[in-house]
């Protein structure tokens, strides 16, 4: 045991009332806080270390020389959900990837979380895990996973227990406070007299939080279709259809029909649609007839792609995603330059500033298991291009899930509204490989941890109808009978929406609701008199007055 060295790590005490913490009321409160800064040193614990308060850290010597850190826990309790969270810095590298893992008596979770760690200064890690069953023993190591020889520092690390209610009803304690709002109604005669007894029936008429589903031209001429997709979005992506490969599938054939006429559709049902996408690094994706062209061809029609979709589509999407998924493949930056994706930014917001733009990338958000697209990788990405000069407007995750992990969706979505830009889930399904049932659930899991994110500004779902079915998950079948992920999607809508409320005035006029976020059509009638208003509900923690004369 001469390689095996013990010591004691000591947790310190959280301070309570913390803004980015939300009371439940019942147990354990979650913290949303996080960093993505390196320092000097650590901050306190989370939940005051939780179950690692005054834990035994082992720091197991391999090749010699470096250090790897290790937690012992013991019986660790089933069907609860782990928030675990450290500090980590290295010695011996500049930089490195870290890894947190857990190996229990029965199962074992590749990741945890992941940091990259830098010499000198401390960075933070934050994931977590669910337990199904409950473990005797357990331990949570650490390890690097980019080929770097390095020393692992530990400090302040913390791991929190919730029961399942403990987490849901803080999701509930987010919901009634970033997506709904108090309103209280004052109804009054012509004279400014106060009306009590007056009925009063409030409707919503509209959702201000961006929920939608990717379609496809499957959707032109299809009314069935279309009136399906109205009754529940308000947004919309087109799937494939904007594509490089789609709109020029030859050299200067240019055909923009297709989006053009599902841009109508969506119009004409006041949908908002984001623009997907300008570039695409993945070359499978990119025109066969563009990957065959010299560098100074590519230049060339780089330039037409963007100026022409720019052109065609200026002021008609929300957002744009400039240069998908650059955090896997590169395809333009190895022919064209490091600074491809850069110059791609800088034209289409130059072009087009009243797009919001995106940096589109999966496995972010759905697994941290793939070294690629860890969520540092994501946010050192989106700095560079800020430091490049061009105004990052958002944070896009796919979300092309199989097994979600809860805890970890949370705690990436923490580390990202760390940079203070709408995050959006843009491109969300269950993986085919399971079952339908599995898929709904697993959806609900992922639509529930989204929305209920204080940080968390739209869902795009990625389910466009085809004959042949969809990409990996349709929410009803050819007919649009509900399939159980549209069951879930349905349910959820309706949960997330006010119902018809009805009541009357009491002694000072006053009607008073809690509603979701959106527009509100208000009937009041009082002695033979009505009146029909209408009542924006949008964010704030002030109660909304309104009045109203009849």
């Amino acid at each position: 045991m001469k390689n095996l060295v013990i010591i004691l790590f000591l947790g310190l005490t959280l301070l309570v009332g913390s803004s980015t913490t939300s009371s439940s009321g019942d147990g354990i409160s979650y913290d949303y806080s996080a960093s993505i800064e390196c320092k000097s040193a650590p901050d306190d614990p989370l939940y005051n270390g939780g179950i690692l308060k005054n834990q035994v850290l082992i720091m197991r010597k391999r090749h010699h020389r470096f250090s790897f850190a290790t937690f012992i826990l013991n019986n660790l309790t089933g069907d609860t959900i782990y928030s675990f969270s450290s500090w980590v810095k290295i010695a011996g590298a500049a930089s490195a990837v870290i890894k947190a893992s857990l190996t229990t008596d029965n199962t074992t979770f590749k990741c945890l979380g992941t940091v990259v760690a830098k010499n000198g200064c401390w960075s933070f890690l934050k994931g977590g895990f669910v337990l199904d069953s409950p473990s005797s023993y357990a331990r949570i190591y650490f390890q690097i996973t980019d080929g770097q020889q390095a020393n692992i520092s530990v400090s302040s690390a913390s791991l929190q227990p919730f029961t399942h209610q403990q987490w849901n009803l803080n999701q509930q304690i987010v919901i009634n406070t970033k997506r709904k709002r108090d309103a209280t109604l004052h109804v009054l005669d012509a004279d400014g007299k106060r009306l009590q007894g007056a009925s009063v029936v409030v409707e919503q008429v509209s959702r201000d939080f961006p929920f939608g589903s990717a379609i496809a031209n499957t959707i032109l001429g299809n009314l069935p279709y279309q009136n399906w997709f109205v009754e529940r979005f308000n947004a919309a992506v087109f799937e494939n259809e904007l594509k490089w490969y789609a709109t020029e599938p030859q050299p200067g054939e240019l055909n923009y029909t297709i989006p053009d006429q599902m841009l109508e559709f969506a119009r004409v049902n006041q949908i908002t649609v984001r623009g997907h996408n300008i570039f695409w690094e993945d070359p499978k994706y990119t025109p066969s007839w563009v990957r065959n062209l010299t560098t100074p061809e590519l230049k060339s029609a780089v330039h037409s792609r963007i100026q022409s979709l720019m052109n065609e589509y200026r002021n008609e999407f929300v957002h744009w995603d400039v240069d998908n998924e650059m955090l896997h493949w590169d395809f333009y930056e190895q022919r064209l330059g490091p600074e491809a994706s850069l110059e791609f930014f800088q034209t289409a917001q130059k072009s087009d500033p009243l797009a919001r733009l995106f940096m589109n990338e999966f496995n972010v958000l759905e697994t941290c298991d793939d070294m690629n697209s860890t969520v540092d990788h994501y946010v050192s990405r989106l700095q560079e291009l800020g430091e490049g000069g061009v105004f990052m407007d958002g944070i896009g995750l796919e979300g092309h899930f199989t097994v979600p992990n809860p805890p970890l969706i949370r705690a990436i979505l923490d580390k990202l509204a760390e940079l203070k830009l709408p995050i959006w889930l843009t491109e969300v399904d269950i993986s085919k490989t399971l079952d339908q049932e599995t898929q709904a659930r697993y959806l609900e899991t992922v639509l529930r941890e989204s929305f209920s994110h204080p940080s968390v500004n739209g869902i795009m779902l990625w389910t466009a109808l085809h004959p042949s079915g969809c990409y990996q998950m349709c929410l009803t079948d050819d007919n649009f009978r509900n399939l159980p992920a549209g069951d879930t999607v349905d349910s959820l809508l309706k949960e997330w929406q006010t119902g018809v409320v009805k009541g009357e005035t009491g002694d000072h006029g006053v009607f008073n609701f809690s509603g979701f976020l959106g527009e509100y059509k208000i009937t009041v009638e009082y002695s033979n008199r009505r009146t029909n208003s209408t009542l924006s509900l949008c964010g704030g923690l002030e109660t909304k007055h309104w009045n109203i004369h009849l």
